[in-house]
């Protein structure tokens, strides 16, 4: 009977097992339903401003974590695009070695996509960074810096297709198409489209936003002084740009503490500017301060990718000039055309010259050249005739300037703003014409664009004579979404009554976003101005506002435009006029 007791028992205790088992598995069964449905719930919610929503939700369906965690999704996509880059550059690295040493022009281009694609992993892995290190609400309030951050990396994939010319390299262009470059730009395009409706997929996942905006930096660890210094400068820094912005450092003057001065007679710590960049810490938060005394420097010059925070004066854009002569006719790229290119962040240049003396024949010749986000320009001169300033990509700023060129002269992907300058047409070629700017944005939820404001637009003297004889326009469309405002300018008489030319036919006409809001001159007149479906005219000042520099700059730890501040550089954050 005891035997009989115990096998009963154990067989109860197995089939109460049996059950528990059962019900365990059922409700694992259960929650993992409930898991799948509220993923795909959030994915659909996630993904339904993106103008991909097919790729969008292919891609973020596998996203690891609490369906009811927003950021778990950022995360899956900034991988995605992450991984699509890796891809792109190994299969360069491929290409180089297959194709590099066949044609100087595939390797050029190839160079020049795997520079721009290390660039854009460090802007990925800053979003990364910023999504994995912060709570949601912090995020949020650096949406502004994310999708830069983005733009930029479009920006960048858009121009590493730009470099392949001739047959040969469109060939090798279309291996490396399909090998990552492609999905690099859907998949920072999709990732971006989600971004810029991070408020609405908070608040699809019931996060309360309504947070006074007033402790943003205090909810950041960011402070800024009653200066609008960041607490975080040291002493001599504030001292420093505090001299900076009071005037000390003004033509001739070398008030100013320098790390180190270049003087082509000897007198300073190096000779030529690319020796005195080379002395700069790598990745050094510290601001490098370095004097170029009056001379004319033949050289080009690159700031790289780790190297941030230079400050480089002269005597005057007049005295101290950078010169070079590069350009495509003579088989340079137009990226590599470039007298002078800041790619290293927080470039801050004043009292310099800058210019490329390739001329019209030359075609793409850049003077200047810029990838540095949150850079600023003060007392600059950029003279050139086509793509003469370069505005590649991210934030940057311009103030009391000289800008001279012929086609395109002011082009690019970046969110740049020109301030209280002067932008100089000169006389083209045989068979061209003027187009001032040429915005290369190719994505609607881009932040890029150019805006010009409170600048006069003026004919150099050789131009004046056959001012009417030759066409002039503010700018073309280059890419689908090109983005353009000319506002509170003095235009010449010289532009064509319709403003603006198309690129090719009637491409991105209905897309582009060309706007002009309170200009003077005989030029600004808009009765004759063109009739395209993306031509805004005159918008409201309303309107005009998110083109200001404290909206279309904004940027930075405080998600506003504060970076300006710390520059030391003089500028107007709202209207010039009342």
């Amino acid at each position: 009977m005891r035997g009989k007791a115990l096998v009963s028992t154990v067989s109860l205790i197995l089939v109460v097992g049996v059950i528990v088992g059962v019900v365990a598995v059922v409700n694992i069964k259960k929650d993992n339903n409930h898991s799948a449905t509220a993923n795909v719930k959030a994915v659909q919610n996630i993904c339904q401003n993106a103008e991909d929503q097919k790729l969008c939700r292919e891609t973020l369906i596998p996203a690891k974590g609490s369906p009811d965690d927003p950021k778990a999704y950022f995360k899956t996509a900034i991988e995605a695009a992450t991984n699509s880059i890796i891809k792109a550059l190994n299969m360069s690295d491929k290409l180089s070695v297959e194709h590099g040493n066949k044609d100087p022009g595939i390797k050029m281009a190839l160079d020049d996509c795997r520079d721009l694609m290390q660039y854009s992993i460090a802007n990925l892995q800053s979003s990364a960074d910023l999504v994995n290190n912060n709570d949601i609400l912090t995020v949020h309030y650096r949406t502004d810096d994310f999708k830069n951050w983005l733009t930029s990396t479009i920006a960048c994939q858009q121009t590493c297709m730009d470099g392949f010319d001739t047959d040969g390299e469109k060939k090798v262009q279309e291996l490396l198409q399909s090998n990552g470059l492609d999905d690099m730009g859907k998949l920072t395009g999709m990732t971006l489209d989600i971004v810029a409706s991070f408020a609405k997929i908070l608040e699809s996942f019931n996060l309360n936003l309504k947070v006074n905006p007033s402790n943003n930096r205090r909810l950041l660890n960011v402070e800024v002084d009653k200066e609008g210094f960041p607490t975080w400068f040291s002493a001599a820094d504030r001292k420093l740009l505090r001299k900076f912005g009071k005037g000390g450092h003004r033509r001739g003057s070398i008030g100013m503490a320098a790390n180190a001065v270049v003087a082509q007679d000897g007198s300073g710590t190096h000779k030529t500017i690319a020796d005195a960049i080379a002395a700069v810490p790598k990745k050094s938060s510290a601001r490098f301060v370095i004097y170029v005394k009056a001379g004319i420097y033949n050289e080009n010059v690159i700031v790289p990718n780790d190297v941030y925070n230079v400050l480089m004066y002269g005597d005057g854009p007049t005295r101290t000039i950078v010169t070079g002569h590069k350009n495509f006719a003579a088989g340079t790229k137009t990226m590599n055309t470039a007298t002078f290119a800041a790619v290293g962040n927080g470039f801050i240049a004043k009292s310099i010259g800058f210019e490329n003396t390739a001329g019209w024949a030359g075609h793409q010749a850049v003077a200047l050249r810029v990838q540095s986000d949150m850079s600023a320009f003060f007392d600059c001169a950029i003279h050139g005739y086509q793509d003469s300033l370069y505005l590649q990509s991210d934030r940057q700023f311009y103030r009391n300037c000289e800008i001279s060129g012929t086609v395109d002269f002011i082009f690019g992907t970046s969110t740049s703003l020109i301030q209280n300058s002067k932008i100089i047409v000169r006389r083209p070629g045989p068979k061209q014409f003027n187009t001032v700017t040429a915005d290369g944005s190719t994505q609607k939820t881009m932040i890029s664009g150019i805006v010009i404001q409170n600048c006069e637009i003026v004919p150099e003297n050789e131009l004046f004579p056959v001012r009417f004889q030759v066409r002039s326009y503010l700018g073309r469309p280059w890419k689908a979404y090109s983005r353009t405002v000319i506002m509170e300018s003095t235009i010449g008489d010289f532009i064509q009554p319709d403003g603006w030319a198309p690129w090719s036919g009637n491409s991105y006409l209905n897309t582009l976003y060309y706007a002009e809001y309170n200009n003077r001159g005989p030029g600004a007149a808009l009765d004759r101005r063109v009739r395209w479906k993306g031509y805004r005219g005159a918008i409201s000042r309303a309107e005009a506002n998110q083109f200001t520099a404290d909206v279309f700059l904004k940027g930075g730890a405080t998600g506003s435009s504060d970076w300006l501040r710390v520059t030391g550089i003089p500028y107007q954050l709202s209207f010039t006029t009342a």
